[in-house]
């Protein structure tokens, strides 16, 4: 049973679960940055459709989709220590913040393929085709004419991704990751849950404004360098 809610309380506790944030941006940051990495390498064989390896990825987007992230943290966690012991590689000293940060950029990378594969294949090729036309490499046409235009398609749903690893980030705790969930859920010994809680909401929420107001901007410069380039040619 919680205690009386004190409205006060939501600003004494705001500065204790802040000075946590570092840990959760961090999350974000790393797995974002490396679910890229590999979300870029899984699209490949979707779209060259690289026998074997094709099939390998569709399953593991499947998978992923198709699975709870809990399940998927406590599958890399106790897992992925148990294979490695095969070849003879101890991870008993690792952080549990490696494994989150590997579990969460695998959940991303899922998503991120498909969304790439699907923003790829979104460009006209006919444009494409117009490159190899007037002697541009493969390498060319995918710098220079396909991603330009993929990543224009791509943007919005790379930017919910995101947010939604940000706060899918809040189960990290589960793992004994002290991040501001799980500095929230030791300030719960006070049993003023629920300033606790509203507190916490609120720094989410602030993340996700400031997120989505950026993202705005940089999509209002896209567009107006579209626009230029648009009225030059």
């Amino acid at each position: 049973m919680g205690k009386s809610f004190d409205f006060t309380l939501i600003w004494v506790y705001l500065p204790k679960l802040l000075s946590f944030l570092h840990v959760t941006l961090f999350i974000v940051v790393a797995s974002v940055a490396l679910g890229i990495l590999i979300g870029l390498v899984t699209a490949l064989p979707r779209l060259y459709k690289i026998p074997v390896l094709n099939r390998m990825v569709i399953i593991y987007i499947s998978y992923t989709r198709g699975t709870p992230i809990l399940i998927q943290m406590f599958l890399v966690y106790y897992g992925l220590p148990e294979l490695l012991k095969a070849v003879h590689i101890d991870v008993t000293d690792v952080q549990p913040l490696v494994f989150v940060v590997i579990t969460y950029a695998l959940h991303f990378a899922a998503y991120f393929s498909e969304i790439v594969r699907a923003a790829v294949n979104a460009v006209d090729r006919g444009q494409a085709e117009a490159g190899y036309s007037i002697g541009m490499g493969n390498y060319d046409v995918l710098t220079r004419i396909v991603l330009p235009q993929a990543w224009q398609v791509a943007l919005p749903n790379v930017a919910n991704l995101i947010i939604g690893t940000l706060k899918d980030t809040s189960l990290a705790y589960t793992l004994g990751v002290m991040d501001v969930v799980g500095r929230a859920e030791m300030l719960g010994t006070t049993y003023h849950f629920l300033e606790i809680w509203i507190a916490l909401s609120i720094i989410y929420y602030t993340i996700v404004l400031i997120f989505e107001y950026s993202y705005r901007r940089l999509e209002r410069r896209l567009s107006k360098y579209e626009k230029h380039v648009a009225a030059i040619n």
